[in-house]
């Protein structure tokens, strides 16, 4: 027999005002201004004003943009209890991983890969070969998948069945192109198509061929002495081909000054500083000036004088009610958004003062997510979404917000570091090494403690890899 059974439970659920607050405030300033126009252009109770400071009421709330009659509709006379459905927000259009501005730009890679394809007069089946393998280059300029992956891509896309052995044919042509080096399936390739582009022999092309044909492994591990021994050279001109090969491109297809894709660093804040006081401002782009349009507004007041039994007067408000209420979340949401972004960068400027006073980065105190929220009274995800995709501009250049952010180094003085200042004093130690004999993550721990501060060889590791410094056999030179 079945029984009814009755549990009572907590949920803790965001509110649609909640959910787009939360994502206009991860959004960065180059952004907002294409996300504010995807509104503009779904909302049409949305509009730009015309930059006019407005007042505030009594309360010091901002002013209500609806009109006078838009509160006095009772919109219940329209709706049954079951069609407030209706007022839902719509999603917003932001999408996370779409973090670039699109810039004008000339031909890109592709595009000019094709063009080159043009010019062989290939026969049907080989263009569309072609055309596959351009495709299936990547942003470093290297052709990462296996041909026979490629040929079943066209037996699968394209209905074209073609031999791997036809496809690396076409390869080959392609390979020719420019850039040098441009499809390659690998590092080894990759040098050694531009190093077959030289024209005029010399003993250090020579080498350097030799070097990357035959003792590519042993080049990538720096063991030059047995480079040297296997090529039967001296050490000056194992160096000279060294060099050669260390002047080649490594990412043939990389970003450079025509890539679609490429970011504008546009700052969120400026912090200026005069006679020792600092101001912090947004970025003006953070502020625009939205209100609610006056005509739509009046419409609502129109349609309530109208007959409210008509279903096509009933759908018209229904429609021009969510429009009104979308357009007064997302004018309160980037209203919230200023506020946060504002109140966090004082705390972080309290916090780090003396930084910003003087520019020192020895001067930058450990400070954490957790610091800067307590402050501020929020959430740390609050604060991360703000530091995750913002930047300052300051006297001393434009900073990332999370370059404020960094653990406690314990020192002997019982006092605690910034591991950004153990960084810089471990990139200093790296920089003045001896180059033929660098040294180990071992000697730079005793190098640190030297200094006074107590810090484990792991820990070591990790910063001098988040430094993006390699270990010391692969940091020698000759």
């Amino acid at each position: 027999m079945q029984k009814l059974v009755l549990n009572q439970s907590l949920q803790q659920r965001l509110s649609p005002q909640q959910i787009q607050f939360i994502k206009l405030l991860q959004v960065p300033t180059f952004e907002l201004d294409h996300r504010i126009q995807e509104e503009l252009e779904v909302n049409p109770a949305l509009e730009m004003g015309n930059n006019e400071p407005e007042s505030l009421n009594e309360n010091n709330t901002e002013p209500d943009d609806f009109g006078n009659d838009y509160e006095d509709v009772d919109i219940g006379d329209y709706l049954n209890q079951d069609e407030y459905s209706g007022y839902k927000m719509y999603g917003d259009g932001w999408n996370e991983e779409n973090e670039t501005l699109p810039i004008a730009d000339s031909n890109t890679l592709t595009e000019n890969l094709l063009q080159q394809l043009g010019y062989l007069r290939l026969n049907e089946i080989d263009q569309k070969i072609g055309e596959q393998l351009i495709g299936s280059i990547d942003d470093d300029g290297y052709i990462r998948r296996p041909l026979r992956s490629i040929a079943n891509d066209l037996a699968f896309g394209q209905n074209i069945y073609v031999s791997e052995q036809e496809v690396n044919a076409v390869l080959q042509k392609i390979q020719l192109f420019d850039p040098p080096g441009i499809a390659a399936r690998d590092l080894r390739e990759c040098l050694l198509l531009q190093l077959d582009r030289f024209d005029e022999p010399s003993e250090e092309l020579k080498n350097a061929h030799e070097i990357v044909k035959s003792q590519f492994e042993e080049f990538t591990k720096k063991h030059y002495s047995a480079i040297q021994k296997k090529l039967d050279i001296d050490q000056e001109s194992l160096k000279e081909a060294i060099d050669f090969i260390t002047h080649l491109n490594p990412k043939p297809g990389g970003v450079g000054a025509n890539d679609p894709t490429a970011k504008y660093l546009l700052p969120d804040f400026m912090v200026t500083v005069e006679n020792d006081d600092i101001e912090i401002s947004l970025n003006s782009k953070n502020a625009p000036d939205l209100r609610i349009s006056k005509s739509f507004s009046e419409m609502l007041d129109t349609y309530d004088k109208s007959d409210k039994k008509n279903k096509a007067v009933k759908e018209t408000v229904t429609f021009v009610k969510q429009k009104l209420d979308a357009a007064k979340w997302f004018i309160d949401a980037i209203k919230q958004r200023q506020q946060t972004l504002l109140r966090t960068m004082e705390a972080i400027v309290a916090f780090q003062k003396e930084f910003f006073l003087e520019g020192d980065e020895s001067k930058l105190k450990p400070m954490i997510l957790k610091d800067i929220s307590d402050k501020i009274d929020m959430d740390i995800s609050t604060v991360s979404r703000v530091a995750n995709s913002k930047s300052v501009q300051t006297d001393f250049g434009i900073y990332p917000l999370k370059y404020f952010f960094s653990e406690g180094i314990s020192t002997e003085s019982g006092e605690d570091a910034s591991s950004r200042e153990v960084k810089n004093i471990l990139k200093e130690l790296i920089d003045n090494e001896l180059k033929s004999a660098p040294l180990s993550d071992d000697k730079l721990e005793k190098e640190l403690k030297k200094r006074g501060y107590k810090i484990a060889r792991r820990t070591v590791a990790k910063y001098r890899e988040q430094l993006n410094i390699p270990v010391a056999r692969l940091r020698k030179e000759l």
